[in-house]
């Protein structure tokens, strides 16, 4: 049986966030680590394609993104996602509205949404104004972000200037008369030549009745909220499994090992969440300086490491605050920053495992691509659900006799206080 659902995912947390959405929902999802080379297990209703084009040049965005949807179309899925963060992370250029435009010339539709809402992780958009908790976007700790610092929270003015496409709005007042009202709104948008609508969502019941009237196109764009009213559709056609099938689409093979945490966000979220397991557990931190000046950090964490993982979970971490952050950036230049980080905590984590690390939490998406890479994992297996949008996962391997990786990759800036305290709680 082919999916019916096919993701492209801009990142790979953001790939993990989508698939736990639609694992909650009721679909059996596996997530696939840059595009796959081989078939996809048979007892699959999503496949998530997570790339890493976020923040790449934006010709090289497009062509990873409509190389991933040759391949879900090649496998027969129905309909097609593309997931971008629930901050709408994008510069002026892109990527996000070069990549949707792309998907569409490439399906031939001439219409698809653009609502990054999830509420539940306090991102909404009204007036197709995208808010974090009760703060406008632009006054939110993202527009200190690094590499896509947004400084305006206006989706539509913010959309149109990426698309050829125009770019309308379905306000709230239209979302919450449900979605026979949503879909007359679309049509309305569609007369009047616009491509693209933000919608607008204050709650999961708008995400229902969005997902719901969007069942007829080809095309989705979103944060991963929206994916929760997805299903429902194929349910109506008898496309999906009953309701037993549902409760065991987050089931995992027992996991066991050793437990660490590796963290490369610098996210408010982030640092919180760094701050409370230091309280509580042995931390490293790994400095960009020491790591420019040619230190061997990789080496010197994983010392710290060996004895005191197998006593209790440890915390290896090179968070910081963004005044830090754009410090160390001012002395050794912006992208070494980041590629001097992401490989020695890559690094890290792989020599973590082979010191017996079974259950493994990844904290910032281009951390987590790093990680996943470095471990030279193919794909995962979507399980149970820690916070809002961040499940753990179990590492689809080739060999059946290999030990189980349970890995939770963990977008910046989501969980709570406590996530990375609670999480081995969620695994059986």
């Amino acid at each position: 049986m082919s999916a019916l659902l096919g993701c492209i995912a801009d990142d790979f947390t953001g790939g993990t966030d989508l698939a736990g959405m639609l694992v909650k929902a009721g679909m059996r999802t596996v997530q696939m680590i840059g595009i796959p080379q081989g078939p996809i297990p048979d007892d699959v209703d999503a496949v998530v394609i997570a790339l890493k084009s976020r923040t790449s040049p934006v010709t090289e965005a497009i062509e990873e993104s409509l190389a991933a949807l040759r391949w879900l179309q090649a496998t027969g899925c129905r309909q097609f996602y593309f997931k971008y963060c629930s901050t709408f992370d994008s510069t002026p250029q892109g990527n996000i509205g070069p990549v949707a435009e792309a998907l569409m010339d490439a399906l031939g539709t001439d219409f698809t949404i653009a609502c990054p809402a999830f509420p539940a992780n306090g991102r909404s958009v009204y007036q197709g104004y995208l808010f974090v908790g009760d703060t406008l976007l632009s006054e939110s700790g993202m527009r200190n972000h690094p590499l896509t610092p947004m400084t305006d929270p206006s989706l539509v003015r913010v959309l149109q200037q990426q698309v050829q496409r125009g770019v309308g709005l379905v306000a709230e007042s239209a979302v919450m008369q449900g979605e026979q009202a949503i879909a007359r709104r679309f049509a309305e948008l569609r007369k009047n030549g616009k491509g693209f609508a933000i919608v607008d969502a204050i709650s999961d019941d708008d995400l229902m009745a969005i997902g719901a009237a969007c069942a007829d196109l080809p095309l989705v764009t979103g944060g991963s909220g929206i994916a929760l009213g997805l299903p429902q559709n194929f349910r109506r056609q008898g496309l999906l499994g009953d309701d037993a099938q549902a409760r065991s689409a987050a089931s995992l093979p027992p996991t066991g090992g050793l437990r660490a945490v590796v963290s490369g966000s610098c996210s408010i979220a982030t640092q919180a969440q760094v701050e409370a397991m230091r309280a509580r557990h042995p931390a490293f931190n790994v400095d960009p300086l020491r790591l420019a000046e040619g230190d061997d950090v990789v080496a010197a964490a994983l010392d710290w490491a060996k004895s005191r993982v197998t006593q209790e979970p440890v915390l290896i971490y090179a968070t910081a605050a963004p005044e830090l952050v754009r410090e160390i950036q001012a002395r050794i230049g912006v992208e070494r920053a980041g590629s001097l980080v992401e490989e020695a905590l890559a690094s890290i984590a792989l020599g973590l495992v082979e010191l017996g690390v079974g259950q493994l939490i990844v904290a910032g998406g281009e951390t987590s691509g790093a990680v996943v890479k470095a471990l030279g994992i193919d794909g995962l297996r979507i399980g149970p659900e820690i916070d809002p949008g961040v499940p753990w996962t179990a590492a689809i391997q080739n060999d059946p006799a290999a030990r189980t990786l349970a890995l939770a990759l963990k977008s910046g800036n989501f969980g709570s206080e406590d996530f990375f305290l609670k999480a081995w709680d969620h695994l059986a």
